[in-house]
Order: C-alpha cells, then sequence, then structure tokens
C-alpha cells in the first residue's frame, strides 16, 4: 500500500514539471486543477487505510467544490481577453 501511495504521490509531480516550462496561463490552470483532483483522491485514499471517515469527507468535499472556483478563474479570465480584444479593435477602427 505504501508503494501505491509514493507512486500517487509522484504522479502529482508531473503537472508542475509540466507548466515549469510553459509559460501559458490555461496550461497552469489545467495543471492546478490536476493536482487538486489527484490531491483530493489520494487523500480519499488515505481515508480508507486508515478507516477515518472525516478525512474521506475533506476528500469528498475537495473533488466537488475544489474546481469551481478554478472554472469561475478560468471564464473571468476568458471575459477579460474578450474585452482586451474588443477594446484593441475599437482602437483599430479610430485610427
Amino acid at each position: 500500500m505504501n508503494i501505491i501511495l509514493i507512486i500517487m504521490i509522484l504522479t502529482l509531480l508531473i503537472p508542475i514539471y509540466e507548466t515549469w516550462h510553459n509559460e501559458d496561463v490555461w496550461q497552469k490552470m489545467l495543471a492546478f486543477a490536476s493536482i487538486s483532483c489527484k490531491t483530493a483522491i489520494v487523500t480519499l485514499f488515505i481515508s480508507i487505510l486508515r478507516d477515518d471517515w472525516m478525512i474521506s469527507i475533506v476528500g469528498v468535499i475537495i473533488l466537488t467544490v475544489g474546481n469551481a472556483g478554478l472554472m469561475l478563474l478560468a471564464q473571468v479570465l476568458k471575459r477579460m481577453r474578450t474585452l482586451a480584444n474588443l477594446k484593441n479593435t475599437d482602437n483599430l477602427i479610430k485610427h
């Protein structure tokens, strides 16, 4: 069981390494969502090993609510990008 847990923790490093090389904001947000999901699964795995329902409730909350804030942030960034493109188009038309 400890080997499985170590492998799960090592898989958390893959998105971190991938975003370290990439400067794209969307790739970073995707990596954070992936880390959040993997952390929740590790939490659920540990709660099963320890037979502790309180830890599993935390894992379930992370899975259900954790990415909602990230999706809201993605929508805000998308809206800001469209507004910036709209302003740039208006400036080009005026000149």
